[in-house]
C-alpha cells in the first residue's frame, strides 16, 4: 500500500476537502503541518519535477506571497533560492502538498487526485 505525505493548514477550506476526500477513499496518509513544518528543500525538488514551473509552488494568494512581493521578485531570482524560499516559509506553499512515492500534487482538483492517488 502506498503511503502518502499531506502538507496541509488546519484553516485551509481546500485542504479539509482534500482529506476528507482521502479518507472517504480509504488512502493511507501522514497529515504534516505545513506552517510548523514546511516542505524539506528535496521534497520542494521532487514536486518541482512533477511541475517543472516554481511558481507553481507558490501560494499565490497568501498573505505572506503579497507581503514580501513576490510576484515582482519571483522571475528575478534563481529557482534554488525560490525553493529555500519555500523551505523556510510554509505559508508561502501552495496547500494541499500531496507527495507519494511517484506523484506529487499541489492545490486540490479531485478528478486529478483521483487520478493520481490509486
Amino acid at each position: 500500500m502506498k503511503k502518502w505525505k499531506v502538507y496541509e493548514y488546519k484553516n485551509c477550506s481546500t485542504c479539509k476537502k482534500a482529506l476528507k476526500f482521502l479518507d472517504s477513499q480509504k488512502i493511507a496518509y501522514e497529515k504534516v503541518d505545513i506552517t510548523s513544518t514546511p516542505p524539506s528543500l528535496a521534497e520542494l525538488k521532487k514536486m518541482l519535477g512533477h511541475y517543472k514551473e516554481v511558481r507553481k509552488l507558490f501560494n499565490t494568494s497568501g498573505q505572506v506571497y503579497k507581503e514580501q512581493k513576490l510576484a515582482e521578485k519571483l522571475p528575478k531570482i534563481s529557482e534554488i533560492d525560490a525553493l529555500k524560499l519555500l523551505a523556510e516559509n510554509g505559508r508561502l506553499v501552495k496547500r494541499p502538498f500531496l507527495l507519494g512515492p511517484e506523484t506529487g500534487l499541489v492545490g486540490f482538483r479531485e478528478d486529478e487526485w483521483e487520478k493520481s492517488v490509486r
